[in-house]
C-alpha cells in the first residue's frame, strides 16, 4: 500500500474506490502479496466494520436474471456484512501438508455490527435476518447469543435467525422475504455476491463500508475485470450508484442521492444497455455512452 495513504484517507469524509486486481497478482503463494490484502488492511485501519450491499431489482432488467421475473420483482434488501473479524483476520498458517484459518469474533465486534443492522432496519421494513451456522460453529453460537441480546433492545424490529446454508437457498427461492440481512465476514462475502446476481449483473450493484473512524468507503462490488480492461465496455452503474450512496450516507445529500438513483433507473427504462445487461436483440453501448445516458436522465429530472 502506498505510504501515507491511510492517513490521507482518515482526513477525508469519504473515499470512492475503484476495483483492483488482475492476473499479475493471482497466486496461491502465501508470501506473495495480493491487492485484496491491501483492501483488508484499509478496512481495518479505517475501522470500517460494516459493509452495506443494497440489492434491488430493476424492472427494466427483469429479463436479465436467471430467476423468473415474478420471483425477483420487488426485491429490495440490504446485506450488512461484518468487515474486520472472522476467518479473514483470524490466525492462519500454511503447514507442510495442511493449512488452517481461524474464525474468531469478540462479543463487542458482533454487537456493534448487529446494532448497526437493527438501526438500519428501523428505517426500513423493520425486519432483520441474522445469519449464522450456530448448529455447527462455536463462533456462530456466540453470534446468535449476542444478536438475541441486541434484539431485546429493539422490540419494534422483528429478528429472525437463519442458518447460512438455508439463507443461500432462500435467496434464490424467495428473495422478497428479506429486508435487512446481517452476518459475519466470510458468510457475508459469499451471500452478497449470490444476492447480487438476482439483478442479473454485479455490474449494477454498489456498496458502502462504514465504521467508527468517521470516514466511509464506497465501491462497486464487481472486480477489476482485467480481461476487458481498456475496451470501454464496462458497466458504470455500480460505481455511479456507489457515489449515490456516498451522497446519502457521508454528505447527507439525500435528495441528490435519490436523483442519481432515479437517473440510473430512467436510463435503463429508456433502453440504455451495457454488454453485461443486454438481452438478445438489444442495442449495446459502451461505458461512455452508458454514463452519458445517466447524465442526460439526471439533467432531465429534478434535483
Amino acid at each position: 500500500m502506498e505510504p501515507g495513504l491511510i492517513e490521507r484517507c482518515k482526513r477525508r469524509d469519504a473515499v470512492l474506490l475503484g476495483a483492483v486486481g488482475g492476473p499479475k497478482w493471482d497466486t496461491t503463494d502465501p508470501h506473495t502479496p495480493r491487492p485484496e490484502q491491501g483492501l483488508l488492511d484499509m478496512r481495518k485501519e479505517l475501522q470500517l466494520f460494516a459493509n452495506l450491499r443494497p440489492v434491488k431489482s430493476f424492472a427494466a432488467l427483469a429479463h436479465n436474471s436467471t430467476l423468473r421475473p415474478e420471483v425477483i420483482g420487488g426485491v429490495d434488501m440490504v446485506i450488512v456484512r461484518e468487515l474486520t473479524g472472522g476467518a479473514y483476520f483470524g490466525e492462519r498458517k500454511r503447514l507442510p501438508h495442511a493449512a488452517y484459518d481461524t474464525m474468531y469474533y469478540t462479543e463487542d465486534e458482533v454487537e456493534r455490527l448487529v446494532e448497526y443492522a437493527f438501526k438500519l432496519a428501523t428505517g426500513r421494513r423493520r425486519l432483520l435476518h441474522s445469519i449464522d451456522k450456530a448448529n455447527v460453529l462455536e463462533s456462530s453460537r456466540l453470534w446468535r447469543a449476542v444478536a438475541q441480546r441486541v434484539a431485546a433492545r429493539h422490540p419494534d424490529v422483528e429478528m429472525r435467525n437463519m442458518l447460512v446454508d438455508n439463507c443461500a437457498m432462500q435467496l434464490v427461492r424467495e428473495p422478497r422475504q428479506f429486508d435487512v440481512v446481517c452476518t459475519e465476514n466470510l458468510f457475508g462475502d459469499i451471500l452478497s455476491d449470490e444476492a447480487g446476481m438476482l439483478t442479473g449483473s454485479i455490474g449494477m450493484l454498489p456498496s458502502a463500508s462504514v465504521g467508527a473512524g468517521g470516514v466511509s468507503l464506497y465501491e462497486p462490488i464487481h472486480g477489476s475485470a482485467p480481461d476487458i480492461a481498456g475496451r470501454g465496455i464496462v458497466n458504470p452503474c455500480a460505481t455511479v450508484l456507489s457515489a449515490a450512496m456516498m451522497l446519502d450516507l457521508s454528505f447527507g445529500e439525500v435528495p441528490a442521492a435519490r436523483a442519481v438513483e432515479a437517473a440510473v433507473e430512467a436510463a435503463l427504462a429508456g433502453g440504455a444497455r451495457s454488454a453485461d445487461i443486454a438481452a438478445d436483440g438489444e442495442t449495446v453501448i459502451g461505458t461512455q455512452e452508458m454514463t452519458a445516458s445517466i447524465v442526460r436522465a439526471l439533467h432531465e429530472g429534478t434535483l
